[in-house]
């Protein structure tokens, strides 16, 4: 068995977050006085780090962007985050790659205070040996930061390790860790964003993802 580790993303992975994501993004640019009526313009927030994205997309600046990530996190926890969807066939596949002996994690960039809650609302938990998530004062948004750090915490063998994940950020913070990376075409990372970021494997969906996962 080549890779005994596998890192999972969280968002665009195993669960949709498209309504809660979005809906608390528009309350967060309602609150800057920004009215934005379609969700789906919204959908680029989804994966990247938050105050990233508000700079990144409504040309904040680095402080109007923390002030907006403090409005989403009024909607997100009391709402937002229960608007989310766990994909189809995810169970089979944890429980597959369980079976044939892996170590499952999370890494995620969302802040693992409410990474924690929505593998618990998922019944996830049980699959995971552990959840790796950003702080909430920013702290390891980075995807490269976070698993760096998950493969100190957990000791892991980067020639036995492999990250998933749907966008771009997954797949360069697996590469700058020395680590392979399988990208998913069912979330969020388009079909040219992900070619560009260069994944080792690209599955489209998560059967295919169960019944061709390598190594």
């Amino acid at each position: 068995m080549k890779y005994e580790n596998i890192l999972f993303d969280l968002d665009g992975t195993l669960t949709d977050p498209k309504i809660g994501i979005t809906k608390s993004v528009q309350y967060a640019l309602a609150k800057a006085g920004i009215v934005e009526p379609d969700l789906d313009k919204l959908i680029p927030f989804i994966g990247p780090p938050l105050h990233k994205s508000f700079t990144d997309l409504y040309g904040f600046t680095e402080a109007q962007a923390w002030d907006a990530v403090h409005a989403y996190r009024e909607y997100f926890p009391e709402k937002g985050i229960y608007e989310n969807v766990r994909y189809e066939g995810i169970p089979e596949l944890l429980t597959a790659l369980r079976a044939q002996g892996r170590r499952l994690f999370v890494a995620t960039s969302k802040p693992k205070v409410f990474a924690d809650i929505v593998i618990r609302h998922f019944e996830l938990t049980p699959y995971f040996e552990a959840v790796y998530g950003s702080e909430l004062d920013g702290t390891r948004t980075d995807k490269g930061e976070l698993i760096s750090y998950l493969l100190e915490k957990e000791q892991l063998d980067k020639n036995a390790t492999i990250m998933i994940g749907d966008r771009k950020h997954d797949i360069i913070g697996a590469h700058k860790n020395h680590l392979p990376a399988i990208a998913v075409g069912y979330g969020y990372g388009s079909t040219q964003e992900l070619r560009d970021a260069s994944p080792e494997y690209t599955f489209h969906t998560v059967s295919e993802l169960l019944t061709g996962f390598p190594g």
